[in-house]
């Protein structure tokens, strides 16, 4: 039976491709979506992007009321400093994975600290666009192990 899975971007993420590419590489955010599509197999992407804070709590909210079976999550510069964010996603119940294209460890100190990585069940940084695919093959085994656990 086919699950949801969102995905969702946080600011400046729509520029992928063009901004700083020597820390975020060449690929695209229209790329990275069709990365994600072509990993979920059966299972049904919402995929999302948005440089407002607002709109990915709404969002996170929307992925708790409709029964999401899985965030992926790259929250961008909102990792490190929206409590907003954080509170939503503690509501969520079912695997959280927190992404980045960089590896946030070996940034500046103000990229280091992750308020996400507090509720994420796994987090993915350094890998690149990549990172997404990694990502969705990993929420869609974290699911089915969630899954088999109920069974």
């Amino acid at each position: 039976m086919p699950r949801t899975i969102h995905v969702l971007n946080g600011p400046n993420l729509n520029r992928l491709g063009r901004r700083e590419p020597e820390i975020y590489g060449r690929t695209t955010l229209a790329e990275v979506e069709a990365m994600c599509r072509a990993e979920a197999g059966e299972d049904t992407v919402v995929f999302r992007q948005t440089n407002w804070e607002g709109q990915l709590v709404e969002w996170i909210h929307e992925a708790i009321d409709s029964g999401a079976a899985g965030i992926v999550i790259n929250p961008a510069g909102l990792t490190f400093g929206s409590i907003p964010v954080l509170d939503a996603l503690k509501m969520f119940d079912g695997p959280l994975i927190e992404l980045h294209i960089s590896n946030i460890h070996r940034r500046e100190a103000i990229y280091q600290r992750s308020l996400v990585s507090s509720v994420a069940t796994a987090v993915i940084a350094g890998l690149g666009a990549r990172g997404y695919a990694t990502a969705m093959r990993s929420i869609r085994e974290l699911i089915d192990t969630e899954a088999a656990k109920q069974a």
